[in-house]
């Protein structure tokens, strides 16, 4: 059994952990460059934790820039088990209103722009990524956000679109009405599949700021709006990351659902064949497969 090591990937209006004991900002190098930012890592209760502001302190990556394989990457150098991101979004339904959370449950991935996958020529792979997040720690989340007093909503289809414009009023019914999606984000593809790809368990927080654009009564996305939810989600995101060490606990038990093990098959290149510079970039993410 290891140790529970909790890594949270900040979004829009999320910088900080409150509460970290012995925090200090770390630099941390990885092959595919360096991350968004420093990572601030501390202790919160027992538990170890890491924290990374996905688009960098003072907000300086847009969403296609993310250098989502170094944050990936980094995060699993620094022993992280869990990763929650914490994301803005705009939602679909009704009933999931501004203020509220959504812990993602499947993605549609429309991202353009963006390395994928750290595998490639010289060492191939498919990873399933049929469900994308790890339930046990999706449910960790949403008690965490119904004990901050959060709205919750348990499961949803999150559209991860290019960016970094908002959506046309047609994408957008698009989007809702033919593809059933039910809330829309810029950041967490291909995050998601890097994490899969690392053996992390992955959870998406989705803080929902706005209806985008489909919906009669809003219009367009007001990024002044936008920015005022955002600023009363992110004390809520602070109190929910602050009770995962209680729920998680210290010992990291294998994951029920396997995402710990997602290469284990996954690997196809004949050991013979596979590049020697590649495998070395893949030391952190691919280490348990590639040495054994």
């Amino acid at each position: 059994m290891t140790e529970t090591v909790i890594g949270v990937i900040g979004g829009s209006g999320v910088y900080e952990i409150d509460g970290l004991q012995d925090a200090q900002w770390q630099t941390v190098e990885t092959p595919w460059g360096a991350p968004s930012d420093q990572i601030l890592t501390g202790v919160l209760g027992d538990i170890r934790m890491a924290f990374l502001p996905r688009h960098g302190r003072g907000h300086v990556h847009s969403p296609s820039t993310v250098p989502y394989r170094a944050n990936i990457d980094a995060l699993k150098r620094l022993g992280v088990t869990d990763v929650i991101s914490v994301s803005a979004c705009g939602s679909f339904r009704k009933r999931m209103a501004p203020g509220d959370f959504v812990i993602v449950d499947q993605f549609i991935d429309r991202t353009v722009a963006r390395d994928s996958s750290f595998f490639g020529t010289g060492c191939v792979a498919h990873v399933s990524v049929a469900h994308p997040t790890c339930p046990h720690l999706g449910h960790a989340c949403a008690e965490a956000a119904t004990a901050a007093g959060v709205t919750v909503h348990q499961g949803g289809t999150y559209l991860a679109m290019e960016g970094p414009q908002f959506s046309t009023l047609a994408e957008s019914r698009l989007y809702r009405e033919v593809w059933n999606c039910d809330v829309i984000g810029m950041t967490n593809m291909p995050e998601a599949k890097l994490a899969r790809e690392a053996e992390l368990c992955y959870a998406s927080v989705a803080m929902i700021t706005d209806y985008d654009s489909w919906h009669p009564d809003h219009g367009e996305v007001d990024v002044t709006q936008i920015i005022k939810t955002l600023l009363g989600n992110a004390g809520k995101a602070k109190t929910l990351v602050a009770s995962l060490p209680h729920l998680l606990g210290r010992d990291h038990a294998p994951c029920p659902h396997g995402c710990d093990r997602a290469l284990e098959y996954a690997i196809l290149t004949a050991p013979d064949k596979r590049d020697p510079a590649l495998l070395a970039k893949l030391d952190a993410v691919a280490g348990r497969v590639l040495k054994g």
